[in-house]
């Protein structure tokens, strides 16, 4: 799924996203709006990841989206 397809179903992702990353707060998730960059910096800054780690994690959730 292309970043377009993700921005524009965000409000219908949203909910599967914080099922996933629930220590991220709901101003996080309304911010991110499909933005993968800042969903990674977020899980990064949050839940002490190193970078590629939190870049995986959010394109393993694409890959589920699918």
């Amino acid at each position: 799924m292309n970043k377009d397809i993700i921005s524009g179903k965000w409000k219908q992702l949203k909910g599967k996203a914080q099922a996933r990353w629930g220590d991220l707060t709901d101003d996080v998730f309304d911010v991110a709006e499909g933005d993968g960059q800042y969903l990674a910096g977020k899980l990064q800054e949050r839940y002490g990841w190193e970078r590629d780690r939190a870049e995986k994690e959010v394109k393993e959730f694409e890959r589920t989206l699918n």
